[in-house]
């Protein structure tokens, strides 16, 4: 069984931001990663990791304006300047809390600024890919359904493979979110299968509720199991919004950890 991560956008919201590190470490994860935490000065935060010896996978670049309805800006034409500046942030910030990673968020354009958007994207994520190689960190694009965020650019994963291609850099991967995965494009598997080594993430939730993953049309022992045969050796990121208290949902955590355990005896006897 692979191992996991917390998201704590999504987790531990019940302490405040910086505590839920420690929070996330008594819970038994051994990595985190966090959507904007930019808040917390990050020398705060690099000190409350280090307590808790846990490691910082990810965040996101800044969503832009988001009073207007940004949602990310790496794909928007004309505001590359204001990209270059979320990126910059990003990665200075990442570097100095150790995080391994940075999700360049596309952002939401209309149907006929496809074609610009993409240029656009694909020219940004250089930029970054640049930026991010010289603090040792990967980049990562996550296609986001429609359903929940309408809009956004990037949505489906062979989409995203088709970006990496153009992109060219070694150091820029696939976010590959079960959770919106399912919901635009189904067939997990495979496609975990077909893109595994432009994979740098996973995150898994619950369809169609987005919270546990022990409930909704996705088994994901399977996926892990599978994942363990395709010699998948990162992180899965724990992204859903729990059904009431963070700790009182982390059941399939347990159970999981114990399968994993009993699978290892297996091996060894």
């Amino acid at each position: 069984m692979p191992r996991f991560s917390a998201n704590l956008g999504f987790l531990f919201t019940e302490h405040p931001e910086i505590d839920r590190i420690a929070a996330a470490a008594e819970a038994g994860f051994k990595a985190v990663e966090m959507h904007w935490p930019y808040q917390v000065p990050a020398a705060e935060m690099r000190s409350a990791l280090s307590r808790s010896q846990v490691t910082m996978l990810g965040l996101n670049t800044p969503v832009g304006n988001a009073a207007a309805g940004d949602f990310g800006l790496a794909a928007l034409p004309c505001r590359e300047s204001e990209f270059e500046q979320a990126i910059d942030q990003a990665v200075s910030y990442g570097h100095t809390i150790g995080a391994t990673a940075v999700h360049c968020m596309a952002g939401l354009v209309t149907a006929d600024a496809a074609s610009a958007a993409e240029s656009t994207f694909v020219a940004n994520l250089k930029l970054a890919a640049d930026k991010a190689a010289l603090a040792d960190m990967t980049v990562l694009i996550e296609p986001i359904n429609h359903r929940d965020k309408p809009g956004y650019f990037l949505h489906t994963i062979e989409q995203a493979a088709s970006i990496l291609d153009q992109v060219g850099r070694r150091n820029v991967k696939i976010m590959f979110d079960c959770y919106h995965t399912q919901i635009m494009q189904g067939d997990l598997m495979r496609r975990l299968r077909d893109h595994l080594d432009l994979i740098g993430h996973v995150q898994i939730a619950a369809v169609p509720s987005r919270a546990e993953p022990d409930e909704g049309e996705i088994d994901y022992r399977e996926i892990c199991r599978f994942l363990d045969t395709l010699g998948y050796s990162g992180w899965i990121g724990a992204e859903y919004k729990p059904r009431g208290r963070t700790e009182d949902g982390l059941g399939w955590l347990s159970a999981w950890t114990q399968d994993q355990s009993s699978s290892a005896r297996g091996a060894a006897a």
